[in-house]
């Protein structure tokens, strides 16, 4: 008997048919098959979701293109996690609409977390009534069912589910690469952080079966996948609403169990949630990269309790001592805000406090985006705009140092990158990345793409390297970061 999502599932490949219809007519009318254009806005759960509409559309008949102007059908899967991310929607909503006066039979469709907010949707209706689909993140599962409707209508289709408890997966996908893959193992956001629009417009959690997920990832190995990144908004809650509960740690020793994957990431962590379970799984297991993204958000514990983030300051640095104690080569990333209601120049201070004492690898620093409908955004006690950018340069100006300290510390050892793409300014190079997340370019053949190879850190460039490839393999062990080479830790 067909269980919930098998009939979900069979409902949406008798629309994928239907769409086949369409897109068969417009070949014999135009001489050719009708081209898609997926564009996406924010994180990598948006990237990952974008495959999956990308792999609907092309078993529609679709081709794919990457450039707007050529397509017949665009798409933008959205992000509103700042205002700016809107913006940017609405200024090259504005492009396509002269597209469409050139070519009236262009569709464009617009999903994602920018659709779940009422508002947009109302002034996309109003001012933007060339747009032709639009529909949310709780239902994208059925963007086959919505496209059909929308190519046998004049009308603009809107679909929007306030929420749901569905997760429907096994969706046709096409890959952007063909060696490394995201992989959801839950949905939406409990935490309700006082800024954040997420839990709004992702919905409450949702955990995937364990056994879900392992099938999924072994799919993937047998079809040429070295490296998964498990994604989640907060991957350390996951598992607690299922019917069996399992810690995320206790996944983590499962997919490490995967004969054939090679390379294990995960994100986003939140450090409330952050066991020692999960770092005992990391320290021992030679797959998870040695890499952790732990959003710090603010160094006051006047604003992280604001925030409602649930750790003081003396916590997490706590917290990632004892990640840096189990795990030494750890590169630890992290997100920062500046700006939030009520910060003082002496609250930075504090932050940049932090970004000294646990010198992160990395840090995505922000400007505070008031998003309508979340507890901070009715905060009366904005802080002025030079006040923010005064402060929001002084942070990045230590963040850089600190990193680029960081990076310069591996300069001169080999270490294990997986080559991903032949580099963008340079096609007599590639481009790997390492597992503690950082990125290197060095002179290689473009058939190593999706190969480890071993390569010299020759030079440092801040946030990045250039090296050359070597030739250790007579001579190497493994080890979980890089090498060991003539009896030498070389990680």
């Amino acid at each position: 008997m067909c269980n919930e999502n098998e009939i979900e599932l069979n409902r949406q490949k008798e629309y994928i048919e239907k769409c086949r219809t369409y897109t068969a007519a417009f070949q014999v009318e135009h001489g050719r098959a009708p081209r898609a254009c997926v564009v996406t806005f924010g994180c990598q759960m948006n990237a990952r979701d974008s495959e999956k509409l990308t792999g609907i559309l092309k078993e529609a008949g679709y081709e794919l293109t990457g450039a707007e102007e050529e397509a017949d059908f665009v798409l933008y899967n959205t992000c509103t996690v700042r205002d700016n991310a809107n913006q940017r929607v609405y200024g090259r909503l504005g492009h396509l609409n002269s597209l469409k006066k050139k070519k009236p039979y262009l569709k464009i469709a617009l999903c994602g977390c920018m659709m779940q907010e009422q508002a947009v949707v109302e002034k996309i209706r109003k001012s933007y009534r060339f747009v032709d689909l639009i529909f949310g993140t709780h239902n994208l599962f059925r963007f086959a069912e919505f496209l059909s409707d929308s190519l046998a209508s004049e009308d603009m289709v809107v679909d929007i589910w306030d929420e749901t408890d569905k997760i429907v997966e096994n969706l046709p996908v096409e890959r952007k690469y063909r060696y490394k893959s995201g992989v959801n193992i839950m949905f939406g956001c409990n935490n309700f952080c006082s800024y954040c629009i997420v839990p709004y417009v992702r919905g409450r959690e949702r955990s995937r079966e364990p056994e879900e997920i392992l099938g999924e990832i072994e799919r993937l190995v047998e079809d040429g996948v070295v490296e998964v990144m498990l994604l989640g908004q907060n991957v350390n809650s996951y598992g607690k609403n299922l019917e069996h509960p399992i810690t995320f740690a206790q996944l983590l020793r499962r997919v490490d169990q995967i004969e054939g994957l090679r390379r294990i990431r995960f994100m986003t962590s939140h450090p409330k949630d952050l066991s020692d379970e999960l770092i005992q799984v990391m320290q021992h297991s030679p797959k998870i990269c040695r890499h952790l993204h732990l959003p710090l958000q603010a160094g006051s514990d006047r604003i992280l309790e604001a925030m409602n983030r649930r750790y003081t300051k003396e916590q997490y640095l706590a917290l990632v001592e004892k990640l840096k104690h189990a795990i030494p080569d750890i590169s630890i990333t992290t997100d920062i805000i500046v700006g939030f209601p009520g910060e003082t120049s002496a609250d930075v201070d504090e932050t940049i406090d932090v970004v000294r004492r646990v010198q992160f690898d990395n840090a995505f620093t922000f400007i505070y985006s008031p998003r309508t409908g979340t507890p901070a955004a009715a905060m009366d006690n904005q802080v002025p705009e030079e006040i923010v950018h005064e402060n929001f340069d002084r942070l990045l100006s230590v963040v850089q140092e600190t990193a680029k300290q960081r990076a310069a510390l591996l300069e001169g050892k080999v270490m294990e990158a997986l080559v991903e793409e032949v580099n963008e300014q340079d096609p007599a190079f590639v481009t790997g990345r390492l597992s503690n997340n950082m990125l290197v370019h060095f002179k290689a053949d473009r058939r190593l793409v999706g190969k480890f190879v071993m390569v010299k850190l020759d030079h440092c460039h801040g946030f990045y390297y250039t090296g050359r490839m070597v030739d250790w393999l007579s001579q190497t062990k493994h080890t979980r970061l890089g090498k060991m080479v003539d009896n030498q830790w070389l990680n």
